[in-house]
């Protein structure tokens, strides 16, 4: 099943996020590499799909998952959670309907 990770980001994320960069990429190619990834990506702080030093407010993703508990367990151990990124993560089923 699909579950969604919806990510907040701490205050000022950007060097946080610039430090731990490669090893999140990395984290989450383990579930393209296992087909498992839908969707991954930042939530820009500005309307725009490069805000520069505003940074990002978090992070959204898509994955499929064998449980709620599995899905919560990979979100803690994500480079970014541990690194500190993130001051709120929510772990949510979710029916993709469309495509």
């Amino acid at each position: 099943m699909y579950y969604v990770i919806i990510c907040e980001d701490v205050e000022n994320s950007l060097p946080l996020r610039q430090q731990t960069r490669d090893a999140h990429l990395a984290y989450l190619r383990e579930l393209v590499d296992q087909g498992r990834l839908k969707a991954a990506g930042p939530n820009p702080a500005l309307d725009t799909e490069d805000p520069g030093d505003a940074g990002f407010t978090g992070s959204l993703i898509i994955a499929d998952f064998d449980s709620l508990q599995a899905a919560s367990a990979w979100a803690d151990a994500d480079p970014y959670a541990t690194a500190g990124v993130f001051r709120k993560v929510t772990v949510k089923p979710y029916k993709l309907v469309l495509p």
